[in-house]
């Protein structure tokens, strides 16, 4: 089932209608409703919504943004917090992005569990990423930092895992209300939780919960595919049983996700194979990208894989 995600031209508009209409324009009528949505345009997209312009697959946390945040911020308040307060305004906030999510007849609700705050980007995944880019990666230098960046999210990792649990056991009747898997995302970055050990760890404490699967990033994990912290291919082959959609986007060698597919160099054949094709492949592209890349890639797509042509909706489950 192909979609495509309000994060590509939010920022552009003012009226939630006018997002719905240019999305519209590029042949998919499937839409996630995604972060970074202000209050303000909400109404525009319940008229689309009443007027039966596009069907709702699913929403991403938080929809809308918390009226606090003026940015576009998926990770203001985040569940593995050390502060108490931060973590339970991430959960009531969810709590209204379910309630979203049960109005516009959502199948899935895409959540970031947090990440280790001990663990600042710029210093271990950001420095490995930067020393990529220089082409250092074969360097004993690059090896022993990547080991350095393993060690110390082993050792700090375990209490933001646990709170990410517990978030997820307190959610689960409030997903089950609101007719909801929730949907746990993969990450860019190898502090933010969960990280791979603990996503596996994580899928199997709750794999008798229908209520509760995985949520594959294609660019999220080409970027640590591009690192040498995991095999993008076995990664989503050790996955499959839990696996419930995806952001389909590319990446572009080292550091560039959020791209038009087919514009990087992403394996989808041999990635694809995962996945059941009535599964959603939400198109989650940067608002950089441009209409006249969008039309030609949508179009080969639809022409490579039409099995993923949108099908019937059908209650996602690992």
């Amino acid at each position: 089932m192909l979609a495509f995600s309000t994060c590509w031209n939010n920022s552009r508009h003012d009226d939630g209608e006018d997002i719905v209409d240019e999305i519209l324009e590029l042949g998919f009528d499937t839409l996630e409703l995604s972060h970074g949505m202000t209050i303000a345009k909400l109404p525009g997209i319940q008229r689309a919504f009443a007027a039966n312009k596009f069907k709702c697959v699913g929403v991403h946390n938080y929809f809308p943004s918390p009226t606090e945040v003026m940015i576009d911020a998926p990770d203001a308040y985040e569940f593995s917090s050390d502060n108490p307060n931060e973590r339970n305004k991430a959960f009531k906030e969810t709590l209204k992005t379910l309630e979203m999510a049960e109005e516009f007849g959502a199948s899935y609700v895409v959540l970031h569990m947090g990440s280790v705050t001990a663990m600042p980007h710029k210093k271990w995944t950001g420095l490995l990423t930067k020393k990529l880019a220089a082409g250092e990666q074969l360097t004993d230098e690059y090896a022993d930092d990547k080991l350095a960046c393993v060690k110390r999210r082993e050792k700090t990792g375990p209490k933001h895992y646990q709170r990410a649990i517990e978030t997820l056991e307190a959610l689960i009747e409030p997903a089950k209300k609101a007719g909801v898997v929730l949907a746990v995302e993969s990450r860019s970055k190898y502090e933010d939780v969960p990280d791979e050990r603990e996503m596996v760890a994580l899928q199997e404490h709750f794999a008798d919960c229908p209520q509760i699967g995985y949520w594959h990033d294609f660019g999220h994990v080409g970027l640590k595919h591009n690192l040498g912290l995991l095999d993008h291919d076995e990664w989503l082959g050790k996955m499959a049983p839990y696996l419930i959609g995806a952001h389909l986007h590319d990446v572009q060698w080292p550091k560039r996700d959020h791209r038009v597919p087919f514009t990087g160099e992403l394996p989808y054949d041999d990635l694809l194979k995962h996945f059941r094709p009535e599964m959603p492949f939400t198109w989650e592209l940067s608002p950089t990208r441009k209409t006249e890349q969008i039309l030609p890639a949508a179009q080969l797509w639809r022409k490579k894989y039409p099995e993923t042509q949108n099908l019937p909706q059908t209650t996602l489950t690992p």
